[in-house]
């Protein structure tokens, strides 16, 4: 209960841009002075907050504002992407002390990978100074399914002989750091809570556009995981019964997931002439130059990019709104690795198209926002997911062994 008690506080503090009193903190989270003064003590002892000023106009003596101590605890994140791996160093309060970027391994064996992933965070940690005792533990966001009981990637799109790895474990005798592994959309959905602002609260979705398109549950500033951690799997929902059987061999057609792949809509491009045929087994690298050629023409005004960016966005929006009737929230944010070329043309044609669907539309408008993270969303969200294990109030806590 004391652990509970103590994270409930965190959390509260965390949430609050200006900091909290002793007597806010009482009145907020409903705990005894007593308490929250032992607890504050015992926050302070371990460096997690600071006392930051006093402040106070009226009688009576100022109330001293307390706030999180970023150099108080650090967290590393990994998202693993089978075109880009990005590794940031995260302070207390979800900003990058340090960031590198690297091209994943050719080869996309787990070996090989694993061990550059290694190599980069001893090269982080050295140039940032920060001491190794500090480092909470490793977050790795990767393209799901997994297995979340083992850490094991099962098998995600565009990674080549990946089946059933066990990423956890490898990362850990790697690294020697604790590590956890996640889906990227789940990370993605934690960064949004702990680094994306004050808007990280409440209720929302997080819609993730990578080489596959997934999304995130947040319910009462809390992730929803799932049974097996693989919540949010959205992309066999049906919005094209004449499109393509889906790719991930469900024997379904038109399913978002496959309706909206870059490879797919690349292709269309292609095959419309506006785009270079793409080389011989082209990479994810390339399907990501190639989706960003294509919004770039559309936004230049080009009628064929913009018809194609057009279906997309149908197709995208009727998904959306699937899952926006099914959970009923007042926000949805997107990002990802192919979110930014298309973040002006969809936030220009994607609420309306959205909110015409939802059932809800007669009571309140969703809102439709980009994420503040950019592209470094998935690295942060996996650094972030290290921060919620270990931070967050969560309901287990409070189960008493016997």
């Amino acid at each position: 209960m004391g652990d509970f008690n103590l994270t409930v506080i965190l959390d509260a503090i965390r949430r609050s841009e200006a900091g909290l009193s002793r007597v806010e903190l009482a009145q907020l989270v409903g705990l005894s002075p007593q308490t929250i003064s032992n607890i504050s003590r015992r926050l302070l002892d371990q460096k997690l907050i600071v006392e930051a000023g006093k402040e106070g106009t009226g009688p009576g003596k100022p109330r001293t504002i307390l706030r999180l101590n970023p150099k108080g605890m650090y967290a590393m994140g990994v998202h693993l992407d089978p075109a880009l791996i990005t590794v940031v160093l995260l302070d207390l309060v979800g900003s990058v002390v340090e960031k590198n970027t690297f091209v994943t391994p050719q080869s996309h064996d787990p070996q090989e990978i694993v061990d550059a992933i290694a190599e980069c965070v001893e090269k982080l940690l050295a140039h940032s100074g920060v001491d190794r005792s500090l480092v909470a533990g490793l977050g790795v966001a990767a393209p799901g399914p997994i297995d979340l009981e083992r850490g094991a990637v099962v098998g995600p799109p565009l990674l080549r002989g990946w089946v059933d790895v066990p990423l956890q474990d490898l990362v850990h005798r790697a690294t020697g750091l604790p590590t956890t592994v996640d889906k990227d959309v789940t990370g993605a959905a934690v960064a949004e809570i702990w680094a994306g602002g004050p808007g990280g609260s409440g209720s929302f979705i997080f819609f993730y556009l990578g080489t596959g398109l997934g999304c995130g549950l947040v319910l009462n500033g809390e992730v929803y995981r799932g049974t097996s951690g693989n919540a949010g799997e959205i992309g066999h929902i049906i919005v094209d019964p004449d499109g393509p059987v889906c790719s991930d061999g469900c024997g379904m057609r038109g399913t978002i997931g496959t309706v909206l792949e870059p490879q797919v809509i690349v292709s269309q491009a292609v095959v419309a002439g506006i785009l270079p045929v793409l080389p011989d087994n082209p990479t994810a690298r390339d399907f990501q130059a190639a989706f960003a050629r294509l919004s770039e023409l559309a936004g230049e005004g080009d009628e064929t990019a913009m018809s194609i960016m057009r279906g997309a966005a149908r197709s995208l929006a009727w998904g959306v709104s699937v899952v926006g009737n099914l959970v009923d929230v007042d926000r949805m944010v997107f990002g990802g690795p192919f979110w930014h070329p298309v973040a002006g043309f969809v936030l220009e044609v994607l609420p309306d198209l959205v909110n015409a669907r939802l059932a809800t539309q007669g009571i309140h408008r969703v809102r439709l926002d980009g994420t503040r993270l950019g592209e470094d969303v998935g690295a942060v969200g996996a650094a972030c997911l290290v921060l919620e294990r270990a931070l967050a109030p969560r309901a287990e806590r409070l189960l008493l062994e016997g």
